[in-house]
């Protein structure tokens, strides 16, 4: 199974109130060496905030793992990436509704 077939990810933000790490399980897909997540509550979801409050993230597919930074897609100037995010979260999971979010690795 390659990591993009790979049904979870595991992403580790830094808590915007205590400082502490916080790990999440959740849907994802990966194209052109990034990460993309969709936070179906959008800009409320915990992970979110705690990413807009501090980009360092780590996380891993399966057994491999990632240090990198996270941000919020801008759905209105970056409408063809999110149109294929969309595309492949319907592919993989049959739902793409929410805010998306990009994970790039560290080189």
């Amino acid at each position: 199974m390659t990591l993009a077939e790979e049904p979870f990810l595991y992403l580790t933000t830094v808590g915007r109130k205590t400082g502490l790490p916080r790990e999440i399980e959740i849907w994802f897909t990966q194209f052109d060496g990034r990460f993309y997540l969709i936070a179906e509550k959008r800009e409320r979801a915990g992970w979110v905030q705690n990413i807009l409050g501090n980009p360092q993230v780590t996380f891993r597919v399966s057994e491999q793992k990632f240090s990198g930074v996270g941000r919020v897609v801008d759905e209105a100037n970056e409408a063809d990436l999110r149109q294929r995010v969309c595309e492949e979260f319907d592919q993989k999971y049959g739902w793409s509704d929410g805010l998306i979010v990009e994970l790039k690795p560290e080189e």
